[in-house]
């Protein structure tokens, strides 16, 4: 299989760990007959990668979290992998991979293969799980399946930049990304007052605290005890159900200021205060993991420190090392511009050539303000059928009916509970309950109204309410299709983030190898290297007397991303890049 951008064949070296310290290494040109078969002591193991990097090659490992922290550890970058954990997940879930040429004794060990977390770059973990599975066999199997597909070249893609996205999140734990201790603690004195004893609140918390009492008469209120805080709001006499800040700015009390200052800056302190500092930052770089395809639809997930929740508060202490600085880039309005490549409507995609969408929607006819547009299409792919989206959901069908359509038949296959599946492949999960179980009846309909009238407020005549409970154990027949229509609203959503989360694997893929040949020389954190990543947007650490070049970089990946997946469909994926020393820089 070619990698990103790769045409010419390149040999294949499947790793396989052999007891506590014996690594075979079984090579495979993928031009030519016959294996051959290295065994080396795992101490050996970066020397050999190191040596055979100089050749075209890709490595098929169990898992990338086993086999590159060790090897980064010990200064070698690799331009190619195939993760059979990530690809065997892709794959079992593909509608158009054949599962029989999937299955074997080891699949549910497969299945079940879980990624390691640890910090500690150790080659091989004890007593881990995958040592069990036979790696060859497993990766012939996907070979197979790939082979039979009908959609083989768009799933080789796929698996090329997830196996090449496992590799990016490798590198970005190992760089980590730039983290300046003393303006950390400059804000956190600045916003909270100086650090507390343990079990202490900071002083200004402490304050807060008092107001917050007072203004509600209760002496003993606990902010940070969502039931005590509910009571007190009610005994003060505000209608409130829950204590989440959206529903506590829509109040009028003189106590509502300083509980929302007490919520936002007690979330900044249970976050990223003194402890997550302590524990997360060390070397002047924070360091997650980053995990690809952590999410259903392809998005990646992150384990520990709320990489993918970067505060704004705390982002003055992301600064560029001396010397180096930030590009930092995101795509504008992605998922409206990946439906428009997926549907392939010309109309949709002359809107896109406009760096805002939403306003070349506009400018096309299809809305009277960029405000309609973008309510329009959020509820589109997001399956708001009521309210201002519900009402330009018709003028959008007229305009971009393939678009509109294409969304719409997602949403009635999730209701009918199959499997949807993106540009490239990656299928949904199956629904699960006592609704995906039964087909739908006589009378029945997947938008909750039936013959009899009933309607999605889940009260028919029967007296059966909205609790789900029916004589037959199922559920009644509203509570069934309230479920398909929340699993309708998924599936419609799926098709496009997963496509959408596609699209930026490809930019990743692309930008990493891009970044690597731009530097020159030296270790990955010599080079221009990426350091943060998060759906649609990239942070790029770099000499400063290359970030021009970076930037040409970004955008020639993001450009290369839009024909990989669309080919020559016009549409376009503008960036806002901007170059800074500090991560707050940014407008």
């Amino acid at each position: 299989m070619p990698a990103i951008g790769e045409t010419a064949p390149v040999n294949r070296i499947v790793l396989v760990r052999r007891g506590g310290s014996t690594v075979e290494a079984r090579e495979r040109a993928d031009d030519g007959p016959g294996v051959r078969v290295a065994r080396l002591p795992a101490a050996d193991l970066p020397g050999f990668v190191a040596e055979r990097e100089r050749s075209p090659v890709r490595w098929v490992w169990d898992d990338t979290t086993r086999w590159y922290p060790a090897l980064l550890a010990a200064g070698v970058r690799i331009g190619r992998c195939w993760d059979l954990r990530l690809s065997h997940a892709v794959l079992r879930r593909s509608p158009f991979a054949d599962q029989a040429l999937l299955a074997d004794d080891q699949t549910p060990g497969w299945d079940a293969l879980q990624p390691v977390t640890t910090a500690d770059p150790a080659l091989f973990p004890l007593a881990d799980p995958a040592d069990r599975l036979d790696p060859a066999a497993e990766h012939a199997r996907q070979q197979a399946a790939l082979a039979a597909s009908p959609a083989r070249a768009r799933l080789e893609l796929l698996l090329a930049a997830e196996s090449s996205g496992a590799l990016v999140a490798a590198e970005m734990t190992s760089a980590g990304l730039p983290w300046r201790v003393d303006v950390h603690h400059r804000l956190l004195r600045e916003l909270l007052g100086p650090r507390p004893a343990p079990g202490r609140r900071p002083a200004v918390l402490a304050r807060l605290l008092t107001d917050v009492q007072a203004a509600f008469a209760a002496p003993g209120l606990n902010p940070d005890s969502p039931g005590g805080l509910l009571r007190a709001l009610q005994a003060a006499g505000l209608p409130v159900d829950d204590t989440r800040s959206w529903t506590l700015e829509q109040l009028e009390h003189p106590g509502i200021p300083a509980l929302l200052e007490y919520k936002k800056l007690s979330r900044l302190l249970q976050a990223n205060g003194w402890s997550w500092l302590d524990t997360w930052v060390s070397g002047g770089r924070f360091r997650s993991t980053f995990l690809p395809g952590g999410v259903v639809t392809g998005r990646w997930a992150a384990n520990g420190g709320g990489a993918l929740s970067v505060p704004v508060q705390v982002r003055p202490a992301v600064v560029a090392d001396d010397g180096w600085r930030f590009v930092v880039a995101d795509v504008a309005q992605l998922e409206p511009r990946v439906l428009a490549g997926m549907s392939g409507v010309a109309a949709m995609a002359e809107a896109a050539r406009s760096s805002d969408l939403y306003q070349g929607m506009v400018a096309g006819g299809a809305v009277a303000t960029r405000a309609e547009a973008k309510v329009g299409m959020l509820g589109a792919m997001y399956g708001g059928t009521r309210g201002q989206s519900g009402r330009m959901m018709p003028r959008l069908t007229r305009r971009y009916p393939r678009a509109i359509g294409l969304v719409e038949e997602a949403a009635r296959a999730g209701e009918r509970g199959e499997v949807v599946h993106t540009l490239l492949g990656r299928g949904s999960p199956p629904p699960t309950g006592a609704w995906a179980d039964r087909p739908v009846g006589l009378g029945e309909h997947p938008d909750g109204v039936g013959s009899d009238g009933v309607g999605s407020d889940g009260v028919g005549s029967d007296g059966v309410g909205s609790d789900g409970v029916g004589s037959d154990g199922a559920g009644s027949r509203e509570d069934r299709a309230r479920h398909r229509r929340a699993w309708g609203r998924f599936t419609r959503n799926f098709v496009v983030q997963g496509t959408g989360a596609e699209w930026a694997l490809c930019w990743l893929a692309g930008l990493r190898n891009r970044l690597w040949h731009l530097g020159g020389a030296g270790t990955l954190d010599q080079r221009p290297h990426l350091v943060f990543f998060l759906h649609d947007e990239v942070l790029v650490h770099t000499p400063a007397h290359l970030a021009d070049a970076v930037v040409e970089e970004v955008r020639s990946a993001a450009a290369e991303a839009g024909r990989l997946l669309f080919g020559g469909f016009p549409i376009d994926f503008p960036l806002d890049v901007a170059v800074v020393g500090s991560w707050a820089d940014v407008d």
